[in-house]
């Protein structure tokens, strides 16, 4: 009959873990087991909020701010005033953003592990031919991981949460400028090497960069008053640099098409890069399935997800194609343009960084600052 039993060892009072605890869940056993837990706790002299740690709560569409609400996710939404601890716990919760934490952190490790393994093959400090590789390879880890923390941090606050996706945004154009680094250096097509586009390819890239992430953060700022326009120019703000770096890309497989060329490994790597890329813009801008099927896909199988699946899948690929464009077209390359210069390469890339933080810090400035009564007043209201 007795739920919780808490024998203290003979002799004596209660010495820890040489005393046994007895719980069985009845009527009226959880609070004789929180009782326990707290004399546990006691003897253990561990901190009073380690037993009580608890996962956060959930709320549906209707009772989260719209600043925090997606198309067709009708629930699993965090606390939009979440502390920082809370949003790590979450994301060994199932909520609507723990598949997209996850399906960007993980990724994170596998580049690293392959950009260590390339660290012990290559010459990375010495060889200029690999510094647009090496370009590359930091730019492919950073931009998952800023995406998972973004996903990660983004119910702390309004202001946070558009913070956080500045930040994912800025990473993202920061990639699109490291692939048209490493483009420009490997695969540029034969009779491109040289050219006007050539010489300024980077350049322009530089330039693609900072509008994508002035124009996505911008269309942050529109988003509540007009949602399609604000979708429009995130979309655009993507495309353009992803469609300027693959010029030489289709070039080559045009080329390769009208039978100018041989099929080769580094083409067939390209060729599913670029479909799991354009696959990508589509789950992006189109919202499905979630938009079919409102609630059916709120925790597993939503379009975001899967965007970061195939994004993630298609920068592989990508990686694939340019290791093998580097190797194999090395020799030719080399004697036909001059090798990459740390400025043109590492220099560009500071450059880059430090122009997106001041458009991503200008942009932070910017945004409106909700009172942490409004946002507790809406779910109280809820």
């Amino acid at each position: 009959a007795q739920c919780v039993r808490w024998e203290a060892g003979k002799g004596g009072p209660s010495r820890g873990l040489e005393c046994p605890l007895w719980c069985v869940l009845c009527r009226g056993g959880k609070e004789r087991l929180k009782q326990a837990c707290q004399r546990g706790r006691g003897a253990l002299r561990l901190p009073a909020d380690m037993l009580s740690l608890r996962l956060p709560q959930l709320f549906d569409i209707h009772q989260v701010p719209k600043v925090f609400r997606e198309d067709g996710i009708m629930s699993g939404y965090r606390h939009p005033r979440s502390s920082a601890l809370d949003c790590i716990l979450s994301s060994f919760q199932m909520t609507n953003e723990t598949v997209n934490i996850w399906t960007h952190f993980l990724p994170t490790w596998y580049f690293l592990w392959r950009f260590s393994m390339l660290c012990t093959s290559l010459d990375f400090l010495t060889d200029s031919y690999t510094w647009p590789l090496l370009v590359y390879m930091l730019l492919i880890c950073l931009y998952p991981f800023t995406s998972s923390c973004a996903h990660t941090f983004s119910s702390m606050s309004a202001e946070a949460r558009h913070i956080c996706y500045f930040f994912d945004y800025g990473a993202l154009s920061l990639y699109s400028l490291g692939c048209a680094i490493t483009y420009g250096s490997y695969a540029m097509p034969d009779c491109w090497v040289n050219s006007w586009l050539h010489q300024h390819f980077v350049t322009i890239g530089v330039a693609n960069s900072l509008f994508c992430t002035s124009m996505s953060c911008y269309s942050r700022f529109v988003e509540l008053q007009f949602p399609h326009k604000s979708k429009i120019l995130r979309t655009a703000a993507f495309i353009v640099p992803f469609l300027f770096d693959s010029f030489p890309l289709f070039y080559r497989l045009l080329s390769c098409c009208w039978g100018s060329c041989s099929p080769s490994e580094a083409l067939a790597s390209h060729s599913y890069h670029l479909l799991f890329a354009f696959l990508t813009c589509f789950l992006f801008a189109s919202h499905l399935p979630e938009r079919l099927a409102p609630g059916r896909f709120d925790y597993i199988g939503h379009s975001h997800q899967l965007f970061h699946v195939c994004a993630v899948v298609g920068t592989h690929f990508q990686m694939e194609a340019v290791l093998t464009d580097m190797a194999s077209r090395k020799d030719w390359l080399m004697s036909h343009s001059s090798l990459p210069s740390f400025p043109a390469t590492m220099g560009v890339l500071v450059l880059g960084i430090l122009l997106n933080l001041g458009i991503i810090g200008i942009f932070s400035t910017g945004l409106p600052r909700t009172p942490r009564q409004s946002t507790l007043a809406h779910l109280h209201q809820e």
